[in-house]
C-alpha cells in the first residue's frame, strides 16, 4: 500500500476561490490517465491534478465511505512509499471554526482571473518562486527534495497525486507552454474511480481551503520536488515575455533599465529607451502610411492588442484624427468585412446554442469585475442592417470610446455579441462567416435568450452597467422597457442619441432666433433612434412650461410611407403610435416635400440611413419656411445617419443650399467648408457640428458607475444632455458651434458624469452611503470633481 494523502494544514485564511464542477472532475480524470512524458518536459498535468486533491481537514472529515474507497484505489496503484518524502511538513490540527465561504460565483471568478495571468514555475535546483493566488499571506522557503525514481519510466499520476498537494490552477504555464485541462475526455476513462462517489468528492473539493497547502511535483528527471511558494505576485510584477505579451502590462520601449533588469526583459526589447511621446510619434507615422481607413483601423487594433496604454494615449491626444477610425464611420466598413478581417478575439461571443452556459462564458472573461458592458445582437448595425456576429465591432469600438472619452479603465469594459443567427443572405452564403449560418431565431425565442442573458449578467457581475446597442427597432424598445427597472441598463440608440441631439438642439434653438413656442420639427425616420430623439425633445419642452400634449404636437414623423398618421390605413408599429398625427383631416402626405410644405417646420432631423434624402428642394423649402417667420431666422438641419455613406446630405450641400445660414449637425464627421468670396479677398469658413453620441454615453456610463446606481433613470439621461449643452467655451460659441470640440470630449464627459451622479442622488438610485453624499454636498462640486478624477484612467504621456 502506498502512502495515503498527506494531512492538510489548518484552514487558515480562506482563499476566496473555488473550482467549478467540470474543471474539478476533468482534472481528476486527467491526472489518473496521465501518460509518460518525454525528457525535457515536467509532469505538469500530474502536478495540476495534485492541486485539485488538496483538502482542508474539516472538509476531508465529511467525505463518505465511498470517497475513502477513492483514496484506497489511488493508494493501491501508487509506487512504494520509499520513493516519497518520509515526513511531510503539514500540521494535522484542524481549525475548529473555519471562516464562512464567499458566494460560489465570486470564488470561482477570482480563481479564474488570477490563474489566467499567473503560473507555477518549477526548477530542479534551486526552486524558484511560484505564483499563487491572492489572499495567501504565508511565505514558504523549502529546498528541493531529491527523491529519485528511474528516468526510463514515469510513475503513475496516482503516485504523484498521493504524494503531492499544490495550489490549484486551471492551466499551468511551464517554459512558456500552457497546458490546459481538456474537456474532450470523459470520466468513463477513469477506471480507478469507477466506484467513487463523485458527488461527495466534488463537495469536498468545493469546501476545501486551498490556500495553505504546500505542493510537490515530479520534474523531468523523475524527482519529487517541493514547490517554493511565496506571497502572491501581482500582474505588474510578471517577468519576461509574459510582460510583453499582456497588453495591459506592456510598456513597449518605455521600460527603464531597472525595470528591464527586474522583469527579465533585457535583450527582449531593443536597447533604446523611449517615453510615451516618442512611441506615439512612431505609431502615428506608421498609421499615416496606411492606404485606407480599414487598414488604419487594423493597425490601431494591433497596437491595442500589444500595448493598451499606448493605444489610449494615441486616441486621447489625437481624438479628431483617430476617433473616426476607431468608431464611425470606419467601423461600418470593418463590420461588413469582419469575418474576413478576423485575426484574434476581442469580445465575448455568446451563441444562442450556448444558452445553458451563459454564466460560464461570462466568467471566462479574463479581467475581473467589469463595470460597463456594451452588447449587440447585430440585427441593425448602424444603417447597414442585419450583420449578425460581424456587428461585434460596434461594442469593441464603443467601449474604446468609453475609455478615451470618460477614462473608464480598459480592463473594466466588456464587449459582447449575441449570435442569434442572421437574416443576411450574403452572410449565410459566406463560408468564412464566423456566426451561426442559419436564419435569425424568432422574436419570442430571442426574448427568452435575452432574459437568461440579463439574469446571468446580474448574477456574475452584479455591479456592471449594460448598454444595449444596435438592436432591431422593435427589440430595442422592448428590451429597454423590459429591463430598465430591473437592471442597470440603458439603450444608446434610443436614450444616448436622444440626449446628444437634445444637447445640440438646446444650442441650436438659441442660435436660430426662433422662439421655443414657434418651433416645429419634422423627423425623417421613425425608427428607434428617431422616436427616441423625439421623446427626449418632448421632455425638453415640458420642462419649459408646455404640457405633454402641447409638446408632442410640435413633432411630425415621416417614414417610408409618408407622414405617420392614425388614419393612414396601415398597421402602425407600437413605438410610432405616440407621435401619430390625428389632426390631418383625412389628408395623407406621401413625400417629404409635401410634409415640408404642409408643416412649414423650423427644424428638420434625419435618421433614415438613406443617403441624399435631403434634396436641394427639401432644404431650400426648409429655409424658406423659416425665413417667412421673421428676419435673421436660421433653419436647423440635423442629418444624423451613420456612416457618411448613409448621411441624408453633406455639410457642403447644406451650406450652399441655405446660403450659409444653416445650423448643422451630423452623425458622422464632416470637414470645415470654406466658401470663396467673389472678389477673392475674404473667404468664409463654416464649421460643422457632429452630433456624436460620444459626447453623452461615456459620461452617462461613468456617472452611473461611480454613483453605483441601481438603475438608469430618465432624469439622468436628460441631465446628461443638459450638462453637455452648457460645456461650450467662449471660442466655440463665437464660431457658432453647438457641441464642444472633439478634443475637449473628455473634459465634457467628466462634467456630464458629475451631473449624472447628482441626478442619481436626486432620484434615489445611488447606493453610495448617505454620509459620502453629505460630505460632497457640503464641499460642492470641487469634492465631487476630485472623486471623479481619482477614478479616471489616464495613461501617462
Amino acid at each position: 500500500m502506498g502512502p495515503a494523502l498527506p494531512p492538510p494544514p489548518p484552514p487558515g485564511p480562506r482563499l476566496a476561490t473555488l473550482l467549478p464542477r467540470r474543471k474539478v472532475l476533468n482534472g481528476l480524470m486527467l491526472a489518473a490517465s496521465a501518460r509518460p512524458r518525454r525528457p525535457g518536459r515536467l509532469q505538469a498535468t500530474a502536478s495540476l491534478a495534485s492541486c485539485l486533491l488538496s483538502f482542508s481537514a474539516h472538509s476531508v472529515s465529511s467525505l463518505s465511505s465511498s470517497s475513502s474507497s477513492f483514496s484506497s484505489s489511488f493508494s493501491s496503484s501508487s509506487p512504494s512509499s520509499s520513493s516519497l518524502p518520509q515526513s511531510l511538513p503539514f500540521s494535522t490540527s484542524p481549525s475548529s471554526s473555519p471562516p464562512p465561504p464567499l458566494p460560489s460565483h465570486t470564488r470561482r471568478h477570482h480563481l479564474r482571473h488570477h490563474l489566467r495571468h499567473h503560473h507555477y514555475r518549477l526548477h530542479r535546483r534551486p526552486p524558484t518562486r511560484a505564483m499563487v493566488p491572492p489572499m495567501a499571506s504565508s511565505s514558504y522557503s523549502t529546498s528541493s527534495l531529491d527523491i529519485s525514481t528511474p528516468r526510463s519510466s514515469s510513475p503513475s499520476a496516482a503516485s504523484v497525486v498521493s504524494a503531492a498537494s499544490a495550489r490549484s490552477s486551471h492551466s499551468t504555464t511551464i517554459s512558456n507552454k500552457r497546458l490546459s485541462l481538456s474537456s474532450s475526455r470523459r470520466l468513463s476513462a477513469l477506471n480507478p474511480m469507477s466506484s467513487v462517489d463523485l458527488a461527495a468528492i466534488e463537495h469536498a473539493m468545493k469546501m476545501a481551503s486551498l490556500d495553505q497547502h504546500r505542493g510537490y511535483a515530479q520534474n523531468t528527471y523523475g524527482e519529487i520536488q517541493q514547490l517554493q511558494m511565496t506571497e502572491y505576485i501581482p500582474g505588474h510584477q510578471a517577468r519576461g515575455y509574459q510582460v510583453l505579451r499582456e497588453a495591459h502590462w506592456n510598456k513597449g520601449l518605455a521600460f527603464t533599465p531597472e525595470e528591464r533588469a527586474s522583469k527579465n526583459l533585457t535583450g527582449l526589447v531593443p536597447h533604446v529607451m523611449e517615453n510615451m511621446e516618442m512611441q506615439c510619434q512612431r505609431a502615428l507615422k506608421m498609421l499615416r502610411t496606411r492606404h485606407n481607413d480599414v487598414d488604419r483601423y487594423l493597425y490601431l487594433s494591433t497596437i491595442k492588442g500589444e500595448n493598451v496604454d499606448l493605444f489610449y494615449r494615441l486616441l486621447i491626444d489625437n481624438a479628431r484624427e483617430l476617433m473616426p477610425l476607431v468608431y464611425t464611420p470606419t467601423i461600418g466598413d470593418v463590420c461588413l468585412q469582419y469575418s474576413t478581417l478576423y485575426t484574434r478575439p476581442e469580445a465575448l461571443y455568446i451563441s444562442i446554442k450556448q444558452r445553458k452556459s451563459i454564466k460560464t462564458i461570462l466568467r471566462n472573461w479574463p479581467y475581473p469585475d467589469p463595470q460597463i458592458c456594451v452588447v449587440t445582437d447585430g440585427s441593425r448595425i448602424l444603417g447597414l442592417g442585419d450583420l449578425g456576429i460581424n456587428g461585434v465591432g460596434i461594442p469593441v469600438g464603443k467601449l474604446a470610446l468609453y475609455t478615451a472619452a470618460a477614462g473608464i479603465r480598459p480592463d473594466k469594459t466588456l464587449p459582447i455579441v449575441l449570435d442569434c443567427g442572421t437574416s443576411n443572405e450574403k452572410n449565410l452564403q459566406d463560408p468564412l462567416y464566423l456566426g451561426i449560418r442559419a436564419p435569425r431565431v424568432t422574436v419570442p425565442e430571442q426574448e427568452k435568450f435575452m432574459d437568461e442573458f440579463m439574469e446571468a449578467c446580474a448574477e456574475v457581475y452584479p455591479n456592471m452597467v449594460v448598454q444595449f446597442e444596435d438592436f432591431e427597432t422593435e427589440k430595442a424598445f422592448n428590451y429597454l422597457e423590459r429591463y430598465r427597472n430591473k437592471y442597470r441598463c440603458f439603450n444608446d440608440d434610443i436614450q444616448g442619441t436622444g440626449a446628444v441631439v437634445l444637447a445640440g438642439y438646446i444650442g441650436a434653438v438659441n442660435l436660430s432666433n426662433v422662439p421655443i413656442e414657434e418651433q416645429r420639427l419634422v423627423f425623417m425616420g421613425a425608427g428607434s433612434a428617431g422616436v427616441g430623439v423625439a421623446k427626449q425633445l418632448v421632455e425638453y419642452y415640458t420642462r419649459h412650461g408646455l404640457t405633454e400634449h402641447e409638446a408632442r404636437d410640435k413633432f411630425w414623423l415621416v417614414d417610408t410611407k409618408g407622414l405617420v398618421t392614425t388614419d393612414r390605413g396601415d398597421k402602425l408599429a407600437e413605438h410610432k403610435k405616440y407621435f401619430a398625427r390625428s389632426d390631418n383631416n383625412g389628408r395623407q402626405f406621401a413625400t417629404l416635400e409635401e410634409v415640408i410644405a404642409y408643416v412649414k417646420p423650423s427644424a428638420l432631423v434625419g435618421l433614415t440611413a438613406t443617403f441624399g434624402v435631403f434634396t436641394e428642394s427639401v432644404v431650400r423649402a426648409l429655409k424658406a419656411s423659416v425665413e417667412a417667420g421673421g428676419l435673421n431666422r436660421r433653419p436647423i438641419l440635423f442629418p444624423l445617419s451613420n456612416p457618411l455613406t448613409k448621411a441624408e446630405c453633406t455639410f457642403e450641400q447644406a451650406v450652399n443650399w441655405t446660403d450659409g445660414t444653416v445650423i448643422f449637425a451630423s452623425g458622422s464627421p464632416f470637414a470645415p467648408y470654406t466658401v470663396k468670396s467673389q472678389g477673392g479677398t475674404t473667404d468664409v469658413t463654416y464649421y460643422p457640428n457632429q452630433g456624436n453620441n460620444v459626447y453623452v454615453f461615456p459620461g452617462l456610463g461613468l456617472g452611473a458607475i461611480l454613483a453605483k446606481v441601481s438603475r438608469v433613470t430618465d432624469d439622468m439621461v436628460y441631465t446628461a444632455a443638459d450638462a453637455l449643452a452648457h460645456t461650450l467655451n467662449a471660442d466655440e460659441i463665437h464660431k457658432g458651434l453647438i457641441y464642444p470640440r472633439i478634443e475637449r470630449v473628455r473634459e465634457a464627459s467628466l462634467v456630464v458624469a458629475r451631473e449624472v451622479m447628482k441626478a442619481a442622488r436626486r432620484d434615489g438610485v445611488s447606493t453610495l452611503p448617505d454620509a459620502q453624499w453629505t460630505e460632497w454636498e457640503e464641499w460642492g462640486d470641487v469634492a465631487l470633481n476630485k472623486y471623479i478624477q481619482q477614478h479616471v484612467y489616464d495613461p501617462k504621456p
